[in-house]
């Protein structure tokens, strides 16, 4: 646990060896994340000096951006084991965007998880999804658990701290990103990063790794104050080994 009277540690003092990582972007040439295998492979070394055991690549299903499927991920996982040969530390599934579609794919049992029931969801950054509380609805109706990625970086909802209550009441799990703990995406993001620590809202936390910038920042020093908390985050995804 944290000494409160130390100095603030670097993100990657806090992670333990054997770490999961339920949010990635590993998967090669599908999404903004490794272009190719050869990244992808450099991506996961690196990954593995600072602790980092089970990842779980999850590529955006993004209508209009990034039209994955199913098949599309699950080929481009196979192009990565094929090189790595490493199928049971490396796993994979999906960041969907909110939006109507997923109450099909609920029905039909077509979601890729994170484990057998929690699906990582993401909103967009411009604005609160259209039948958003419909939609968590039919997720859990249907067996599964929704996980909001990244809660602390939509700042449409920074004024509107309600919000983040109403949608933990609606069985949401929220999901921090590790790197917004450190003021990589603005201090304004590390301090509703600490709110949502504060108030224990926070279950899960994810490295949202894209690129060895990413991976790069995980020497900065926290900026965060509630850092035993984070500490109590990062064991949980132990949930998922």
């Amino acid at each position: 646990m944290f000494n409160l009277f130390k100095s603030k540690p670097t993100l990657k003092e806090l992670i333990p060896q054997g770490f999961v990582d339920i949010h990635s972007h590993i998967l090669p040439a599908i999404d903004d994340g490794a272009k190719d295998v050869e990244e992808s492979i450099k991506l996961i070394s690196e990954m593995r000096k600072i602790g980092f055991l089970k990842i779980i690549g999850t590529p955006h299903t993004y209508p209009g951006l990034y039209e994955n499927t199913n098949e599309s991920i699950k080929e481009s996982y196979k192009k990565l084991i094929n090189k790595f040969n490493e199928n049971n530390t490396i796993k994979y599934a999906s960041e969907y965007l909110i939006c109507q579609d997923l109450i099909y794919k609920a029905e039909e049992k077509i979601l890729l998880t994170i484990d057998e029931k929690h699906v990582l969801v993401e909103f967009s950054y411009m604005d609160k999804p259209l039948m958003l509380y419909e939609i968590l609805f039919k997720l859990i109706i249907n067996g599964f658990i929704p996980v909001l990625a990244h809660p602390e970086r939509y700042r449409y909802l920074f004024n509107n701290k309600k919000e983040y209550l109403k949608l933990k009441k609606a069985g949401c799990k929220f999901q921090i990103n590790l790197l917004s703990t450190v003021g990589y995406y603005g201090n304004d993001v590390s301090k509703i990063c600490d709110y949502l620590l504060e108030k224990n809202y926070v279950d899960f936390c994810g490295s949202d790794i894209h690129s060895f910038r990413h991976i790069k920042k995980f020497s900065l020093k926290l900026k965060i104050k509630n850092i035993n908390e984070l500490e109590s985050v990062i064991e949980s995804n132990l949930n998922f080994k």
